[in-house]
């Protein structure tokens, strides 16, 4: 069947912890300076407040779109919510390299076409002709799709 499921990646628990931790302490400490410990500067309060609380709304953004996974079909690279990252058949190329711009733990797959923007935080990217998988994610499962994705294209080529 087209619609087998070949390897799923989801977020390392013990990441996912310190990653939405780290931002959620963060934007908790920038908040309580600008509140409790006010610079002279209002200007400079503004500031904090205003990172404090996009550093707050990028927390609960990451907590989110860790929550999802990403299934590899024979046919395409989707989230399981039903999202298409891409085709395989549209995968021009595969990068893990060590100087290659990928997430943590991750790799860089190369579009035929460009692809709209998005970006799920700690789980992948899309900016034109590239996808980068990884960050939370585990590494393991990261490297096990990277593969597999690599033989596919070499088989289809």
């Amino acid at each position: 069947m087209q619609d087998d499921v070949l390897i799923i990646v989801h977020a390392s628990a013990p990441r996912r912890i310190f990653a939405v931790g780290t931002l959620l302490v963060l934007g908790v400490i920038v908040l309580y300076l600008a509140i409790a410990r006010p610079p002279q500067d209002f200007g400079l309060q503004a500031f904090l407040i205003g990172f404090g609380l996009i550093v707050l709304w990028l927390t609960e953004r990451l907590r989110r779109a860790t929550r999802s996974t990403l299934v590899l079909t024979e046919t395409q690279l989707r989230t399981d919510s039903g999202e298409v990252l891409a085709e395989v058949a549209q995968i021009e190329s595969l990068d893990r390299g060590f100087f290659a711009f990928k997430p943590s733990n991750g790799f860089l797959v190369r579009l035929t076409h460009k692809a709209p923007y998005r970006w799920e935080p700690g789980m992948w990217w899309r900016h034109g002709r590239r996808i980068g998988v990884g960050g939370v994610a585990a590494a393991a499962q990261t490297k096990a799709m990277a593969e597999m994705l690599s033989a596919m294209i070499a088989q289809r080529d």
